[in-house]
């Protein structure tokens, strides 16, 4: 099945937004303390230390590739879990984005499973296995691209994805194959929420 999502760009974008229960995992210590950093001081942040399949929640991000190509780091593990899961990624980028989902937008897709029902695919990077240079600002536009999506994004009967799920589970973005700090990342993670989830100006 393709979810096809559509960003409301009238009515409630100014009025005040609910955030969602972000879950930052980490399964090794220099990312769970810059998560720790970060998540202090933000409601609705909190931080996990193990397995983002530990977390019941509604959706699972995923720091993708622009392709949709699911075989490598974390992934690989979404993959092994979700059978259906890439399947769905790969149908999704070619229907909606012509093959290449840019760094900077998600894409919202059944896991194929009960829990978490959802997947959300935001690139960190466009080429499979791809290093990322220091001064990358991937992990902030992956992050944000999620956030957007979740606060503005519409399933394809039209209900508010923000209605549906509640509980948001993020891994490390770019922090594997990609080769980010630990710390840039957390850091451009946290800014993204600020700037999606600060008070929106009304007219």
């Amino acid at each position: 099945m393709l979810v096809i999502v559509a960003v409301d760009t009238e009515g409630e974008i100014n009025a005040p937004v609910a955030v969602p229960r972000l879950v930052l995992c980490a399964v090794d210590e220099p990312l769970a303390n810059a998560w720790g950093a970060v998540a202090d001081g933000r409601p609705g942040v909190e931080v996990h230390r193990g397995s983002v399949l530990d977390i019941p929640a509604e959706a699972v991000v995923s720091p993708a590739n622009s392709s949709g190509w699911m075989r490598g780091g974390i992934d690989a593990v979404y993959a092994r879990a979700f059978p259906l899961v890439e399947a769905n990624v790969r149908s999704a980028v070619l229907a909606l984005h012509g093959g290449e989902l840019p760094v900077g937008e998600a894409v919202l897709v059944p896991t194929g499973e009960i829990e978490p029902q959802w997947l959300v695919s935001a690139p960190t990077m466009r080429r499979p296995a791809e290093t990322l240079p220091d001064d990358t600002v991937h992990p902030y536009l992956a992050a944000r691209a999620v956030l957007r999506l979740w606060r503005d994004g519409r399933l394809e009967d039209g209900r508010p994805i923000r209605s549906v799920i509640r509980t948001l589970v993020m891994p490390g973005l770019g922090t594997g194959i990609g080769g980010v700090a630990p710390g840039t990342c957390a850091r451009q993670v946290a800014a993204a929420w600020d700037e999606v989830f600060s008070p929106l100006p009304r007219r």
